[in-house]
């Protein structure tokens, strides 16, 4: 388990980068985010990762992300991590890689969710975790397992940088299309004006207790926005009945007003995803006059970097959280083509580019599918 997070530790001497929960996704580690804290010499000694290192999610809001594991090959020394954090530091007779492709395993199968403490939050635990039987077979099983996944994973790797790059296209588009926001006056044909005057009113969700029960009403929360649109593989549910003016509507434009820096703003469009649903207080409902702005034209200028800077700016910060008050984000000044067949045309634009995108991520699910299925047999056969 890595170094845990304190007060003292964000101002004391010695800061280092360490990685978290938000660095390790499946596979890959990202450090285009990464945060210090104070470590002295004996701990960036303890702490500090090595190449072969595997860290693995120890906690997770959504269970199945419980045990989300990447290899780390970077730089000897030049991360630690935190206690959200476990470290598998393999021995001289387990390969890395071979040990990352259990760990890939076991997620899918379900053992890190079977053994996890669920609270308010999911926790693996080092004990726990510590208490699994690790497959060690002899080194050249564990090789030739290794090599065959990797033929998959280029081919994996190959589509990420895919994505990777149409994202980049998607935010060209983005940025030249709404130019006019870094623009001292709007040019012809755009208007400028606070958001109140196109968006009427912003209204809170629901703040009852919720729970799994899929006989309730789902309920969106915040962790369920992804790039402009809903993500319901980890719904909560409202076990009372909902007020009718509170269900979620098609063409709803729903803002994230509560979370980590990093999150807050989040936004997306209900397009009748579930035949019914409602949205949690920690959303606010800002739909616009449909007769002067678009939905989608607004959520596309929620998510521009700069509109997010914006948000960030006129939040307040609470205890581990920042928010926004929905009545000082409607004071924010949008800009927006006149013409609503103008604000289809940049909308259309986008959107071409993430159907190129969605089809991308379906052939990763195809491949990474394809690529469970294969290590599954292999640690089968060799079992």
């Amino acid at each position: 388990m890595g170094k845990q997070l304190s007060p003292a530790s964000r101002e004391a001497a010695g800061q280092f980068p360490y990685l978290r929960v938000a660095n390790v996704y499946e596979g890959r580690i990202d450090v285009s985010n990464v945060k210090s804290m104070g470590f002295s010499s004996a701990e960036r000694e303890l702490y500090g990762l090595r190449p072969g290192d595997i860290l693995l999610n120890e906690g997770q809001e959504n269970l199945r992300m419980v045990g989300r594991s990447a290899l780390y090959s970077g730089t000897p020394g030049a991360y630690c991590f935190q206690n959200t954090l476990i470290r598998f530091r393999p021995g001289p007779k387990v390969l890395p890689e071979y040990a990352q492709a259990v760990f890939v395993r076991w997620r899918s199968l379900g053992v890190f969710a079977g053994i996890a403490e669920k609270t308010s939050i999911s926790h693996l635990g080092g004990s726990r975790f510590g208490s699994l039987l690790f497959p060690c077979r002899p080194l050249r099983e564990q090789q030739r397992i290794v090599e065959l996944t990797e033929a998959v994973s280029a081919q994996e790797h190959a589509i990420e940088m895919s994505i990777a790059k149409l994202r980049s296209v998607r935010r060209g588009v983005l940025l030249s299309a709404m130019a006019t926001i870094r623009a001292g006056e709007p040019p012809a044909g755009w208007s400028r004006v606070p958001l109140k005057d196109v968006v009427p009113k912003a209204e809170y969700g629901i703040s009852e207790a919720l729970d799994g029960d899929q006989r309730g009403v789902p309920v969106l929360r915040m962790n369920n926005l992804d790039n402009g649109r809903p993500e319901l593989s980890d719904l909560k549910y409202s076990p009372v009945p909902v007020p009718g003016r509170l269900e979620l509507r098609n063409g709803d434009v729903l803002f994230n007003r509560t979370n980590s820096i990093d999150h807050i703003g989040k936004s997306g469009i209900w397009r009748e995803e579930l035949p019914r649903a409602t949205f949690a207080s920690y959303l606010v409902r800002i739909n616009p006059d449909e007769t002067r702005l678009i939905p989608e034209y607004l959520v596309e200028w929620l998510m521009h970097p700069s509109i997010r800077q914006r948000v960030r700016s006129i939040s307040t910060v609470a205890v581990q959280q920042v928010n926004v008050n929905p009545t000082r984000l409607r004071e924010l000044e949008i800009d927006m083509p006149v013409d609503l067949a103008d604000q289809r045309r940049i909308v259309d634009s986008l959107h071409s580019c993430d159907e190129q995108i969605e089809s991308e991520r379906v052939e990763l699910a195809k491949v990474r599918a394809l690529k469970l299925g294969l290590v599954d047999d292999l640690l089968t056969i060799h079992a």
